[in-house]
C-alpha cells in the first residue's frame, strides 16, 4: 500500500532556499522540504537571478506563482511486506520457526525528498513458545575438572527445564582450552600429550572443539559429555575469544536455526585478546572465517585472538545472545565485558557448577525480556532517530527509543522510526538497510529512494534554442547552462563576462555605478545583489528597483495592505494611500440608524470626520451638551460616586462606560472653552440633596464625568426657637428644684441648732478637781520685796 507523508515541517533562521542559490530545480529541492521551484518562464522579474526561481512555497505564492507551477515533489512510502504478527499459544499446533513472525511489517520503500522525514510504526511481539537453540561453551582446563562431572548431566536436566519455557529445544557442547604454540613453547612432546601433574590422565591441549552439534536428544548429550576429558594450560587466562569466534561463524558445523541462539561460556578464568598472540609469534589479525575440521579449530597456530569489537560484530550478526557462566573471582572482568557486547548477561557459576542451570534460565528471562533495535550502516547524510512506546504507557526516545525491557511472552510493544536524507546521495543511487532486533534473526528491510530531481526534469529539452542557440538544456521554466556558458540564457562564455563592453549595458547612464551600485553585471546583464533579509529584494534592468523602501505605516511597510514595487506601494483592494493606510471601506464609519457617520460628517480612510461641531464619537452619535445627557448618566453617576440610586446594586455591570472624576468643589469643575464639548449637570437625589457634575467626551473618544464629592443638602425646618424654649425651661425648673433644696436645707439647720441649744441648756457638769491636775501658774516670791 502507498501512504503519503506529509510531515510537519519546523521553521528554520533565515530563508534558507534564497541562501542556497540553487541554479536549477533538482539543486533546488534538495536544499530542504520548504523550497519550491518556479516553473513559470515569465515568473522573473528584471534583473533577478535564476536562483530566485527557489524560494519558500508561501513565498512564491506571494511572488504570484503557485500551483501548478511550483514544482514540490514529496517522499512517500510502500508497504511491501505486511505479515503480522503470530498470536500463538503454548500447546497450540506447532509451527516451523520460519512460520512464526514476531516483528510487521518486514519489507518497505521509503521515497525521501531531502529534509522530509518518513516515518513508520514497527510492532514487536514476544512469541509464545518460541524455538531455542543453547549451545554450551566450557572450559576444559584441569581447574574445570569438579564442573565437567557436574555438566555431564546437564543435557536432559536442561531439556527438562526448557520444556516449561518452549515445546522445540536443542542442546550442543564445545570446549575450549588454549592456543598449542602459546604455554608450551618450551616444554616437551610428552608434555604436550599429558599436560596434566602426577599420575592424573588429561587429553592433550587443544583450541576448540565442537563436541556435539545442536540436537534435540538430551540423553546424546550426556553420553558425549561423559566422555570427556580435562586438559592442561601453564597460564591463567584461557583461548576462549577463539572459540566464540568459531562457535559465531560456523553455522552449518554447529546447527544454528533461525530462532533464538544462546551461547553459554562456561569459565574460571580471564581471556586472552586481540595482541596476545604475539607471545607466541603469532602476528596475524583474526579473520573472523569459520576454521573448522573434523570438529577442530585448526588456525589457532596461525591467527592471533579476536578483539572484543570483532567479536560483539560476529555475535550480532549471528543474532546470538550470550549468557556468561563465571566464577565468584572473574566477575568483574566479565561484567566489564557484557558492558561492550549487547544482549549478553553474566551469572555467577558456583565452584562446581552445580547451579548451572538455574543461572541459565536466570539469565535467558533477563535477555528475553527486552528487546533493542539495531540498524545497519545508513547512507551518507541519513539519519534514523527511534521512539519506543513500551510496555505500561512507557515512552523512550533517543537512544532509549530503541529498546523496550520487562517484556513478558505474548507482550506488544512498538517503536516509531523515523528516516530523514538530509542530501541526496553520490549519484542518487538506491541504499537498502537494515532494522532488527538484537538477538533475533527477524529483520525489517529497507529500501531508500532519494528524490535528487523534479519531475520537470524528465521533461526538458537539451541544447535548446532558448538558451542561446543551444547552449543549455531548458527544463523547468529556465536554463541549465552547458559547462563554460553563463547568463539567464546561457548567452555569455565565461570568458566574456569582464569586458568593458558588455559592462557599458548595466549602466542607467554614464554617471551612474554598475547597476546601481546593487548588483553584478553578467553578459552585459545585471544580476541584482541578493539582502541579508531574503524577502528583501532588488530588481530592474540597472537593479535600480527595490520592494523595501516603500512608505509604512504603523511601522509596516505599506502599512501592510499592499506590496512594495520599485519602491511603490501597489495597495490591496479597498485600499489608497502612499502607504496603503487610508481604508476605501465605510463599514467602520456606519452609525446605528445605517446612516454614514449619522448623517452629520463624512468618511475618510475609514473614520469620521464630524461636520457638526456638537456631535462627536466614532460615527459622530455623541452629543454631550444635548438635551437629556444630564438625565441620562444621573443614576450611573450617582451609583458611582454615592452608592446611592437605583442602579446601585447593578452598579458595576452598567455603569463602568466612563471615566470619574471626583473633585472637592463647584469651582473646580471644568469650564466651558475646552477642546471639546461639555455640558454641566445639577441633579437631586430621593433625600432631595442636589450633586453636580460634568459631562464630556474627550479627543480619544473617552467619556469623562467629574463630579463634586459632597452632596448639597438643605438645612431642614426651623427648630431653633423650639430648642431654645426647652433649654429654658430646663434651666427654670432647674432653678426652682435648687431654691427648694436650698430653703429645705435652712430649714433643717435650724432644727439642728434650735436642738443643740437645748440641749446644752440642760447639761450638768461635774465639779470635782483632778488629783494629778498641776497648775501651769508658778508663783516666785522676791525676797527682797518689802511690800513696798
Amino acid at each position: 500500500s502507498k501512504l503519503n507523508n506529509f510531515a510537519s515541517l519546523q521553521p528554520s533562521e533565515g530563508n534558507e532556499c534564497i541562501k542556497a542559490n540553487a541554479k536549477s530545480c533538482g539543486e533546488c529541492i534538495q536544499v530542504g522540504a520548504k523550497c519550491g521551484w518556479c516553473t513559470d518562464p515569465e515568473f522573473l522579474k528584471q534583473g533577478e537571478a535564476t536562483s530566485t526561481r527557489c524560494d519558500e512555497l508561501e513565498s512564491l505564492r506571494k511572488r504570484g506563482c503557485g500551483g501548478a507551477k511550483v514544482e514540490n515533489p514529496r517522499g512517500s512510502q510502500w508497504i511491501l511486506k505486511n505479515k503480522a504478527v503470530t498470536n500463538r499459544n503454548k500447546g497450540a499446533k506447532k509451527l516451523r520457526p520460519e512460520d512464526i513472525t514476531q516483528i510487521q511489517p518486514q519489507k518497505l520503500t521509503l521515497s525521501l525528498r531531502s529534509g522530509e522525514p518518513q516515518s513508520f510504526n514497527l510492532k514487536f511481539k514476544r512469541a509464545e513458545d518460541y524455538p531455542i537453540d543453547l549451545y554450551y561453551l566450557m572450559d576444559l582446563s584441569y581447574s574445570m575438572k569438579d564442573d565437567l562431572e557436574n555438566v555431564k548431566n546437564l543435557g536432559t536436566q536442561l531439556m527438562l527445564e526448557m520444556s516449561k519455557i518452549t515445546s522445540d529445544f536443542r542442546i550442543g557442547f564445545g570446549s575450549f582450552v588454549e592456543k598449542t604454540v602459546m604455554p608450551y613453547i618450551s616444554t616437551t612432546p610428552a608434555k604436550l600429550l599429558n599436560p596434566c601433574t602426577g599420575d592424573q590422565n588429561c587429553t592433550s591441549p587443544f583450541s576448540y572443539k565442537n563436541v556435539l552439534k545442536l540436537t534435540s536428544n538430551g540423553q546424546e548429550f550426556n553420553t558425549l559429555v561423559g566422555q570427556q576429558q580435562i586438559s592442561g594450560n601453564l597460564d591463567s587466562p584461557e583461548g576462549g575469544f577463539d572459540a566464540i569466534m568459531q562457535v559465531a561463524v560456523c553455522g552449518e558445523h554447529i546447527g544454528w536455526r533461525n530462532v533464538t541462539r544462546l551461547l553459554v561460556f562456561s569459565t574460571d578464568a580471564g581471556f586472552h585478546f586481540a595482541g596476545d598472540g604475539k607471545l607466541g609469534g603469532i602476528v596475524l589479525p583474526n579473520d573472523g572465517k569459520c576454521h573448522l575440521e573434523n570438529n577442530m579449530y585448526t588456525m589457532s597456530h596461525y591467527y592471533d585472538y579476536p578483539s572484543i569489537a570483532h567479536l560483539v560484530q560476529k555475535l550480532s550478526d549471528n543474532n546470538i545472545q550470550t549468557i556468561f557462566a563465571i566464577t565468584e573471582e572473574f566477575q568483574p572482568v566479565y561484567k566489564e565485558l557484557k558492558n561492550l557486547i549487547p544482549k549478553s548477561a553474566v551469572g555467577t557459576l558456583s565452584a562446581n557448577s552445580s547451579n548451572v542451570i538455574n543461572l541459565i534460565i536466570d539469565a535467558y528471562n533477563s535477555l528475553s525480556s527486552e528487546v533493542i533495535l539495531e540498524n545497519s550502516k545508513l547512507a551518507e547524510g541519513v539519519t534514523i532517530t527511534y521512539q519506543s512506546r513500551c510496555k505500561n504507557g512507557v515512552t523512550g526516545e533517543g537512544e532509549m527509543g530503541r529498546k523496550c525491557s520487562n517484556i513478558s511472552i505474548g507482550d506488544e510493544v512498538s517503536f516509531n522510526i523515523s528516516i530523514t536524507a538530509k542530501q541526496c546521495p553520490k549519484m542518487g543511487k538506491p541504499e537498502t538497510i537494515k532494522i532488527k532486533p538484537l538477538g533475533f534473526t527477524e529483520e525489517v528491510e529497507i529500501a531508500l529512494n532519494f528524490i535528487c530531481e523534479c519531475d520537470c526534469h524528465k521533461n526538458g529539452t537539451e541544447n535548446s534554442e532558448i538558451c542561446h542557440n543551444g547552449n543549455g538544456t531548458y527544463e523547468c521554466g529556465a536554463c541549465r547552462c552547458n559547462e563554460g556558458r553563463i547568463g539567464r540564457h546561457c548567452e555569455c562564455s565565461t570568458n566574456e563576462v569582464t569586458s568593458e563592453d558588455l559592462d557599458k549595458n548595466c549602466r542607467k547612464d554614464n554617471g551612474t555605478d554598475i547597476c546601481s551600485n546593487n548588483g553584478d553585471c553578467v553578459c552585459g546583464t545585471c544580476e541584482c545583489k541578493k539582502r541579508e533579509n531574503p524577502e528583501e529584494r532588488y530588481s530592474g534592468k540597472f537593479c535600480d528597483c527595490d520592494n523595501f523602501n516603500c512608505d509604512r505605516s504603523n511601522n509596516k511597510l505599506c502599512g501592510g495592505h499592499g506590496r512594495c514595487e520599485c519602491r511603490v506601494c501597489i495597495c490591496d483592494a479597498n485600499w489608497t494611500g502612499s502607504a496603503c493606510d487610508c481604508s476605501l471601506d465605510t463599514t467602520t464609519c456606519l452609525a446605528s440608524n445605517k446612516q454614514i457617520c449619522n448623517g452629520r460628517g463624512t468618511c475618510e480612510c475609514g473614520t469620521c470626520k464630524c461636520t457638526d461641531p456638537k456631535f462627536q464619537g466614532p460615527t459622530c452619535e455623541i452629543c454631550p451638551t444635548c438635551p437629556g445627557v444630564c438625565a441620562e448618566h444621573k443614576e450611573c453617576v450617582q451609583c458611582r460616586a454615592f452608592g446611592t440610586g437605583e442602579k446601585k446594586e447593578t452598579c458595576e455591570r452598567d455603569c463602568s462606560y466612563f471615566n470619574l472624576i471626583k473633585v472637592k468643589d463647584r469651582d473646580k469643575l471644568p469650564q466651558p472653552g475646552q477642546a471639546f464639548p461639555l455640558m454641566h449637570c445639577k441633579e437631586r437625589d430621593a433625600n432631595d440633596c442636589w450633586f453636580y457634575y460634568t459631562y464630556a467626551v474627550n479627543n480619544n473618544t473617552e467619556k469623562e464625568v467629574h463630579v463634586v464629592e459632597t452632596l448639597d443638602c438643605p438645612a431642614g425646618p426651623d427648630i431653633i426657637p423650639i430648642v431654645a424654649g426647652v433649654v429654658a425651661g430646663i434651666v427654670l425648673i432647674g432653678l426652682a428644684l435648687l431654691l427648694i433644696w436650698k430653703l429645705l436645707m435652712i430649714i433643717h439647720d435650724r432644727r439642728e441648732f434650735a436642738k443643740f441649744e437645748k440641749e446644752k441648756m440642760n447639761a450638768k457638769w461635774d465639779t470635782g478637781e483632778n488629783p494629778i491636775y498641776k497648775s501651769a501658774v508658778t508663783t516666785v516670791v522676791n525676797p527682797k520685796y518689802e511690800g513696798k
